[in-house]
C-alpha cells in the first residue's frame, strides 16, 4: 500500500503576521516555514502505520503544491520518516488552484490512500481534501480521527455527531484527517536528519489552472485592551467591571 500525504507549508503558529501596503498579500519577510500541523499528524500515523504493518504500508511520499522555499520544509517530512517526497512547482493560490496541482501530479503515481490535514493553519480553507477525491473521482471520508489497517484494508473511525462512527472503505480514497489521528508528531532524528539528504524529492510542472477565489482584503483583529489593575481593597468593583466594560457576565 502506497500512501501519500499532502503537506501544506505554512508560517509557524507563533509567527506575528503584518501584511504589505494595500492588505491584499501577507508579507512574509523573516517567517518561519513549518509543515502544517494537521498534516504533520496525518505523515505521523502514516509513518507509524508502516512500523506496525510494514507488510501492508510499503511507501509514505509526502507532497506540496510550492516554490523551491518549500522544500527545507519537505526535507523535514523525509527527516520524519516519509520515503520520498513530489515538489510540484507552482505557487497555491487557492483551495482549488492547490487540488487541481495535486490532482494532475497523482494521475502519474501509483497511490492507495491519499491522507489530507482537515486544514492548514494559514487560510483555514478545510476545501482541499473534499476537492482532491472529486477531481481524482474517488471515495473521501472526512473528519477521520482513527486509522488502521486491517486485512489489508483501511478502517477508520470519524466523529459524528453525539459519537463516532467506524468504517471501511475500499482503495483509493482520500482519507482528511483531523485530531486524534496521531498524538505526538513525529520529530526528526539525528539518523533521519542525514537519510533525509539523500531521499528522493522530485520536482514536477504545475499545470496551468485558474483560481476560482481571490483575496480582496486582510483586516488584522482588533488590538487587545490593556489590562485594568483593581485595587484589592476596592475588590467590590469587579463585578460591575465585568458585566459593563468586559460584558462577560
Amino acid at each position: 500500500m502506497n500512501i501519500f500525504v499532502c503537506i501544506s507549508n505554512v508560517p509557524d503558529t507563533t509567527t506575528r503576521i503584518k501584511f504589505k501596503p494595500g492588505n491584499k498579500e501577507v508579507d512574509f519577510t523573516g517567517v518561519q516555514w513549518i509543515i502544517n500541523p494537521w498534516d504533520e499528524l496525518a505523515l505521523t500515523r502514516a509513518i507509524e502505520l508502516k512500523e506496525s504493518n510494514p507488510a501492508d504500508v510499503t511507501k509514505i511520499t509526502v507532497i506540496t503544491v510550492g516554490k523551491a522555499d518549500a522544500e527545507p520544509t519537505m526535507r523535514k517530512a523525509l527527516a520524519s520518516g516519509a520515503d520520498e517526497a513530489i515538489r510540484i512547482d507552482a505557487a497555491p493560490e487557492d483551495a482549488y488552484t492547490t487540488a487541481v496541482q495535486i490532482a494532475e501530479a497523482l494521475k502519474n503515481e501509483s497511490f492507495h490512500l491519499v491522507l489530507c490535514g482537515v486544514e492548514s493553519s494559514d487560510y483555514n480553507s478545510w476545501s482541499v481534501g473534499g476537492m482532491l477525491a472529486e477531481l481524482l473521482d474517488v471515495p473521501s471520508v472526512s473528519a477521520v480521527s482513527s486509522l488502521n489497517i486491517e486485512n489489508s484494508k483501511p478502517v477508520v473511525t470519524r466523529e459524528v455527531d453525539g459519537g463516532k462512527q467506524t468504517l471501511s472503505t475500499s482503495t483509493p480514497a482520500v482519507l482528511i484527517v483531523q485530531k486524534g489521528i496521531a498524538i505526538i508528531p513525529r520529530i526528526p532524528s539525528m539518523r533521519g536528519i542525514m537519510t533525509a539528504r539523500t531521499k528522493p524529492l522530485k520536482v514536477v510542472q504545475g499545470v496551468s489552472t485558474e483560481p476560482l477565489t481571490k483575496i480582496v482584503d486582510f483586516q488584522a483583529p482588533p488590538q487587545k485592551s490593556s489590562c485594568k489593575m483593581i485595587d484589592p481593597e476596592h475588590l467590590d468593583e469587579l463585578p460591575e467591571l465585568l458585566h459593563k466594560e468586559a460584558r462577560v457576565i
